[in-house]
């Protein structure tokens, strides 16, 4: 019989992404975030911003009480606030900084082992290079301030790469600039890491096997998910997040299935990580008029399904 997925990892679910009306900070936080943790499918949950500071100790509580890994998306304040990471501006940049400096805490708070970040627009091909520079830089001080937070257990940073010409625009962009970026801050901070995300890769233009190999060695937390990218005028274009089977979409069982034969490969579920095990969590977007229940239970179906079929072409082939 196969391993099932939960020997392997932690699956996840990003909280901001099926509980859209969550991303600003405010909103039924405890009601949405019981409602996960009462699914003892997942054992890792993926929360951001809590404005509340009542609510962010009740959260704690239930999340410690669950006994799942915690990851902290930096992103929603990110994008909400317009910080940039890697602005030419010094004041500007020095204000997304202190701001993530902020999200740092909050990270602390909830129990998190790893915080995601963003760079921040694409400034263009010939200032790309500066541009990194200061990325590099703003990393670097933010790995800094998590170290002078920390106390019995540190904060990771993990950058997260986007598109550059779609929809969110960022700096980084390829795998492969996303794995220099990190490795660059890794010559004086071991607790940079990179996220990848299965969505980006069509986005990104990418195969999925150079995703992997141009991240495998920094990865260090993995999200699965939908986009649609051939349609501009599709109601899920771009970094959407819709549910897996959207027609027009660019995943599905098969693509999800060779990503997680590319994580097996990579190494990625058999290395150490911040988290207690590797993390790999749906991020699925209810569309208007869906429930988020309905999604999470389709993102619990397709990664299934998918790994069903992985154990099953190696059980064919022998190999377990």
């Amino acid at each position: 019989m196969a391993e099932p997925i939960e020997s392997q990892c932690r699956v996840g679910v990003v909280l901001p992404a099926a509980y859209p009306e969550l991303a600003g900070g405010g909103g039924p936080w405890l009601e949405r975030l019981g409602r996960v943790l009462e699914d003892d499918f997942f054992g890792a949950v993926e929360v951001s911003q809590v404005t509340d500071d009542r609510v962010r100790r009740e959260a704690r509580a239930a999340l410690d009480g669950a006994g799942v890994d915690v990851v902290f998306a930096a992103q929603p304040a990110i994008l909400g606030r317009k910080l940039d990471l890697n602005a030419a501006d010094l004041a500007a940049r020095r204000n997304a900084v202190e701001a993530c400096k902020g999200q740092i805490d909050q990270a602390y708070e909830l129990g998190a082992r790893i915080m995601m970040v963003m760079s921040g627009p694409d400034p263009g091909e010939e200032q790309r290079a500066e541009a990194r520079e200061r990325l590099v830089d703003s990393l670097k001080q933010l790995c800094q301030f998590a170290g002078e937070r920390a106390e019995d257990y540190l904060l990771a940073i993990s950058l997260e790469n986007f598109d550059r010409s779609i929809d969110k625009r960022r700096l980084i962009g390829p795998t492969k600039e996303a794995a220099q970026v990190v490795e660059a801050v890794r010559t004086e901070y071991s607790t940079c890491g990179l996220t990848l995300d299965l969505s980006h890769q069509p986005q990104i233009g990418e195969t999925i096997a150079d995703m992997i190999v141009d991240g495998a060695d920094n990865l260090i937390h993995a999200h699965f998910g939908n986009c649609v990218i051939s349609d501009p005028q599709h109601p899920s274009y771009g970094d959407q997040h819709p549910p897996f089977g959207v027609p027009g979409s660019e995943i599905g069982i098969e693509e999800l299935r060779l990503y997680l034969e590319s994580l097996i490969y990579c190494g990625f579920f058999a290395r150490s990580v911040p988290t207690s095990m590797p993390v790999l969590s749906m991020e699925i977007r209810p569309r208007p008029g869906e429930s988020s229940a309905l999604v999470i239970a389709n993102g619990k179906r397709a990664l299934k399904y998918a790994w069903a079929r992985l154990s099953h072409d190696r059980w064919a082939e022998g190999r377990i």
